[in-house]
């Protein structure tokens, strides 16, 4: 079991299981909603345990996603999706202690900033 919370503590979580390597997305939801590019693992609904909700907020970010985020230190933390069955992405670095995951891939990177450069051998998708 791991654990893991947004900076402030408001949002705290359990996850069971084994946990999908992480994905790390380019797409300009993401890069708004975190500064930069994220990187997040995959659950199924009964993997993830909302242990602490004072601060929880969901943001629908689009007709058929959201994104639940902690309304006091502003730390991004899920994504889910209504076509994915209830599954919920959390993000690798909420995370608490070693995650043991890994980048399986790249996506959206035609989207990703001019800043940056994707410097390793990992997949990429670009949408």
């Amino acid at each position: 079991m791991k654990t893991g919370s947004c900076l402030c503590g408001g949002v705290t979580f359990t996850l069971s299981g084994a946990l999908r390597d992480s994905v790390a997305c380019h797409c300009l939801q993401c890069r708004k909603t975190s500064g930069h590019y994220v990187s997040a693992t995959q659950v199924q609904p009964g993997q993830l345990t909302l242990t602490g909700t004072d601060t929880l907020t969901w943001y629908p970010s689009s007709p058929k996603a959201e994104r639940g985020f902690c309304n006091r230190c502003g730390a991004s933390l899920f994504w889910r999706h209504e076509d994915d069955g209830g599954a919920v992405s959390v993000m690798s670095g909420t995370i608490d202690g070693d995650t043991g995951l890994k980048t399986a891939k790249h996506i959206f990177t035609a989207f990703k900033g001019d800043y940056y450069d994707i410097a390793d051998d990992v997949p990429q998708r670009e949408n």
